[in-house]
């Protein structure tokens, strides 16, 4: 059995993938946003990035939500109304439905869920 020995200065493999996973953790950590596009409060330890103008529209920005921010913006509105007139948050608040959640959440904890209507 051979063994291949790295070149000087060079990774492969797995120690070449776990570098690349510790590195982009940092970058997580360093980068990390602190607060929801949507409702401006702490993000918790779970965190969804939202397209605000979504894919199927061409949207290639996300930005941090909570999990329960994101699927009341998902039951409020579809994808070509998000693109058509949603696309900048301060709209998004101002929409009587997103306006009326925003009130509610606003005294939840940053990890707080609760099952979100699908009406839209």
């Amino acid at each position: 059995m051979r063994v291949r020995l790295p070149i000087s200065g060079t990774m492969v493999g797995r120690v070449k993938r776990k570098a690349g996973l510790v590195a982009a953790a940092e970058r997580i950590e360093r980068d990390a946003p602190f607060a929801c596009a949507l409702c401006d409060r702490p993000l918790g330890v779970k965190v969804e990035w939202h397209h605000p103008v979504p894919k199927s529209e061409g949207g290639r920005e996300t930005v941090p939500v909570h999990p329960i921010c994101h699927r009341t913006i998902h039951a409020t509105l579809s994808n070509a109304e998000l693109a058509r007139g949603y696309s900048d948050f301060a709209l998004l608040r101002a929409h009587p439905d997103m306006a009326r959640f925003l009130r509610w959440i606003a005294g939840k904890p940053a990890d707080f869920h609760a099952p979100t209507r699908g009406a839209r």
